[in-house]
């Protein structure tokens, strides 16, 4: 770069100083969340409210500071800020995006969310634990409102069509309301073919995944699993951990990211695909470039990228014949008596029916992204004042009935069955269907670099996998968004065709069409 004692390096370098602060500021918030869900004693909610209000109130200023704007001015107009890297302007457009959105939320609506996020998430654990939605519904509602809020004023700042796209742009930037429609529709009319004809075909007892397992033995294979994919959680280098929630995440960041699970001695596979599912998220934080720690471009490139990677471990390899081959024997010998008697052919079965059920979290491939898309079009209707909070309860349980053919039997297996809405992040959802999407690319992608992945995950090694998603996307960071990301590791635009390729090749093969 010219004039590298210039005042724009030195304007750029205090500029990244200011976003090593805020990067600090919010994976310390990250961490008192995960305590918050993990141990947290209850009387602790109000004073945690309290907290991360204050907390948030403090990021928020921070990072709307006049002195960051004017950095980011300094480095814009700057006569040589065409000589900087893509690394740097990327830097310096994403603290331009961050900077611009914080400067128009009030701080006091800011602050006001943190601390009725914290509320809500809390009503929601008790109403869910009681099944009375009604509990729920004033917090929700509140909650909702300053969603609303906040949506109007980002529209403006992100020059969306709507309040609901801004909220998308949180999480998949670039993405629009109507290009998430037209994709959905598309890959909507693909499952439902695949649920018409594998459903019938499946004879499988899924009973078998009833087999009691004990809570203690779960922990034993949760460690196992998290030890496979390389998610250490171990030894005195560690950099994770795995603890206990109603819902299972991830959070942290670089050297101290942490998921969780639920176990549930009856329904043993549950914590199985938590695990690989939410070590997939941590080992996208991990293997972020170390050299873009606390720079803006050094973090995930957007949540369906995360979820893409999180499902990738969960499903294209953690329901794999060829994974089940290699982890069966250690499965029965870590809970031994509980599974003594279960087939593998039949576990692999079991845990790839197609069958539509209630639970997002427990749905097989084909189905998953029905979930996602009732959802998607709950969310879509909230915000464009067709739907109230008050009659979600009811368009859900018709919605489930429409696309899947199951009627929901309470609003705990219904409405309330995930904590996103409970902590506000509307416009989350779209990311796991087309995670789901960006997996069936970059699967394709990766068949023509790694003909032969499938006989290195059947000898026990899921390092060649990991290898190349590392090499490939989480490389990357955040250097592009998702749809620009999508193009340079696939030399395709979107495209949901391979991702339903994928189910068909899997099922017809386990099938024997």
């Amino acid at each position: 770069m010219a004039g590298s004692d210039s005042g724009l390096l030195k304007a750029y370098n205090r500029l990244m100083e200011k976003a090593k602060e805020l990067y600090i500021l919010q994976s310390a918030v990250s961490i008192i969340h995960w305590d918050m869900e993990t141990k947290m004693p209850p009387r602790g909610v109000a004073l945690r409210s309290q907290q991360l209000a204050l907390l948030q109130s403090i990021g928020h200023r921070m990072a709307k500071a006049p002195e960051i704007g004017k950095l980011i001015d300094e480095i814009e107009r700057h006569i040589d800020f065409d000589s900087f890297g893509d690394v740097q302007k990327r830097n310096v457009h994403l603290m331009r995006k961050d900077y611009n959105e914080a400067a128009k939320l009030p701080d006091v609506l800011v602050s006001e969310t943190a601390r009725q996020r914290t509320i809500t998430v809390n009503t929601w654990k008790r109403a869910k634990a009681a099944r009375d939605f009604m509990a729920y519904k004033p917090d929700l509602e509140k909650l909702f409102e300053l969603r609303c809020q906040a949506a109007e004023i980002l529209m403006e700042v992100k020059e969306t069509t709507s309040p609901y796209e801004a909220l998308i742009d949180i999480y998949e930037p670039g993405m629009t309301t109507d290009s998430i429609s037209y994709i959905f529709t598309e890959l909507k009319n693909g499952l439902i073919r695949f649920i018409e004809k594998y459903r019938s075909t499946s004879q499988t007892d899924i009973s078998i995944l009833e087999h009691r397992v004990p809570v203690e033995a779960q922990r034993r294979v949760a460690e196992t699993l998290a030890a496979f994919i390389g998610y250490d959680v171990a030894t005195k280098k560690a950099g994770g951990r795995i603890d206990e929630t109603e819902h299972p995440f991830t959070t942290g960041y670089y050297d101290d990211v942490r998921i969780t699970t639920a176990y549930h001695e009856d329904r043993f596979t549950s914590s199985i695909f938590s695990i690989l599912h939410e070590g997939g998220h941590a080992l996208y934080e991990q293997n972020l470039p170390q050299q873009w720690m606390y720079q803006p471009i050094g973090s995930a490139c957007s949540s369906g990228l995360h979820e893409s990677q999180s499902r990738f471990i969960e499903n294209i390899v953690g329901r794999s014949q060829e994974f089940w081959s290699y982890f069966f024997p250690k499965l029965k010998e870590l809970t031994r008596p509980s599974l003594s008697s279960l087939d593998l052919q039949d576990l692999i079965h079991a845990i790839n029916k197609v069958e539509p059920s209630r639970i997002r979290i427990e749905a097989d491939e084909v189905t998953y992204s029905l979930h996602i898309i009732i959802r998607f079009e709950l969310e879509r209707d909230l915000f464009a004042g067709k739907l109230t909070v008050d009659e979600l309860p009811q368009a859900w349980n018709e919605k489930y009935l429409e696309y899947l053919d199951v009627e929901v039997r309470h609003d705990s297996e219904g409405v309330m069955q995930d904590t996103h809405w409970a902590s506000g992040s509307y416009g989350y959802f779209p990311s796991y269907a087309l995670g789901n999407i960006y997996d069936g690319q970059f699967l394709a992608e990766m068949e023509r670099d790694l003909p032969d992945w499938r006989s290195h995950i059947a000898s026990g090694s899921i390092e060649e996998v990991g290898r190349w998603l590392s090499e490939h996307i989480h490389h990357y960071g955040n250097l592009y968004d998702p749809m620009d990301l999508i193009k340079v590791v696939t030399e395709e635009p979107l495209d949901v065709r391979p991702f339903l390729s994928y189910l068909d090749e899997k099922y017809s093969e386990l099938y024997g069409y």
